[in-house]
């Protein structure tokens, strides 16, 4: 009998923390969706140690993407293959809607300094380094995990269709490591 009445006080004492929990943290809300940008965006701020992307209008943050890099983050671009994403200043020089990922712009890497270092040392400075969405084999919605680029700046196909809209080429773009 006295384990029955000890059982009934936990169980309640259990149903009255849950009531008491219930009502300090209820279910959040979806943020709406931030109004359509406007205009051109003047440049673009990549922090690879926060995987954080922003477009800049007026000197001030518009717009901020999660963002995935190269297979091997950290550090500056050196060479063709080595999976790093390039750090520096940079300029839009092209867009591609038939990439082998959704939508692309391009950036100028190498650059001469890169061509140089790399004729130096007897290897490739790589290139073909973009901003993109995902595979176009992956299906619409979808977005792979982690860093899984060869050195290029990953979106959701979603975001990069929000990100062409608004991005010409002359754009600047800053990689910060």
């Amino acid at each position: 009998m006295i384990r029955l009445l000890r059982l009934l006080v936990y169980l309640c004492l259990l149903i009255g923390l849950g009531f008491i929990a219930a009502s300090l943290y209820s279910p959040m809300r979806p943020l709406p969706p931030p109004p359509p940008l406007v205009g051109k965006v003047e440049r673009i701020v990549i922090d690879k140690s926060e995987r954080r992307m922003q477009l800049m209008q007026d000197g001030k943050p518009v717009r901020t993407y999660q963002i995935a890099l190269g297979f091997t983050p950290e550090g500056d671009k050196l060479r063709q293959g080595d999976g790093k994403t390039p750090e520096g200043e940079f300029t839009i020089d092209r867009r591609n809607a038939e990439s082998a990922f959704h939508l692309s712009i391009g950036l100028d890497y190498p650059q001469p300094s890169d061509v140089t270092r790399a004729a130096t040392h007897g290897y490739s400075p790589g290139g073909d380094i973009f901003i993109h969405g995902q595979p176009n084999a992956l299906p619409e919605g979808l977005k792979l995990k982690g860093d899984w680029t060869a050195g290029c700046i990953a979106v959701t196909n979603a975001e990069m269709r929000e990100i062409w809209a608004v991005t010409p080429v002359g754009t600047k773009v800053e990689i910060r490591p």
